[in-house]
């Protein structure tokens, strides 16, 4: 550019001539604290190790290897307090004729349950699954009306806690078999669920995600405690 720099008369060249020359040397000063870096890190490229343990033969290798080597040894043995503890034990445990006379048990008389004693106990369900999806379903489309959605929590809650987790069940059934649909917005905190008039159950290709959504029972009684 000295050599050439008398000769421009033209700024527009000078201008062009100058931001070349600036870039040549922003590059040369990225160079150059790239190898500052790498030089005070000590960094070695890894081509260049694997050329040297190549070149190295397998005496001197084993050698290295011997020499950084540092297995890790793990020593048990057993002590005279551990020998005591054991001992004391061994002698303060009862015989087994002693420890099993202590499992008492009842015999209880065989007798017949009927159907409607197997449902009172919740042992079986008086009604199928199906129709108790049935029975949440259409009360969810009484419940929402025209209004299209219901939160989850004004329809899940109910006052009873072990029924409000049944509800819970069986509403997330709803969902997954298209029933209905959840709408959530995280912002608000609030979830809503949409019942479908024509159950859709969502297809292979859709990308169906799993939310879950906990209910304890503190969470219970301060819906309780507000309503």
């Amino acid at each position: 550019m000295r050599e050439y720099q008398p000769s421009l008369e033209n700024m527009e060249d000078i201008v062009l001539d100058s931001e070349a020359l600036n870039q040549v040397a922003s590059v040369i000063n990225l160079q150059s604290e790239w190898i500052k870096k790498r030089s005070t890190s000590l960094y070695t490229d890894p081509f260049l190790i694997q050329e040297k343990l190549k070149a190295l033969d397998v005496e001197k290798l084993a050698r290295l290897f011997l020499k950084v080597w540092r297995p890790i040894v793990e020593l048990e043995q057993i002590t005279t307090k551990s020998l005591a503890v054991s001992a004391k034990y061994w002698r303060d445990l009862l015989p087994l004729d002693v420890r099993w006379s202590k499992t008492g048990y009842r015999q209880l008389p065989l007798a017949s349950s009927t159907y409607e004693d197997l449902v009172k106990r919740r042992i079986i369900s008086e009604k199928t699954f199906s129709e108790e999806l049935e029975e949440l379903w259409k009360e969810l489309l009484d419940r929402v009306g025209d209004k299209g959605k219901i939160l989850y929590q004004e329809f899940v809650y109910v006052e009873s806690y072990p029924e409000t987790l049944r509800r819970a069940y069986l509403t997330s059934f709803l969902v997954t078999y298209g029933y209905a649909k959840l709408e959530v917005y995280p912002f608000e905190e609030e979830i809503y669920l949409v019942p479908l008039k024509v159950p859709t159950p969502p297809s292979d290709k859709e990308n169906v995600m799993s939310y879950p959504i906990p209910i304890s029972y503190e969470d219970w009684l301060e819906w309780r405690k507000n309503r």
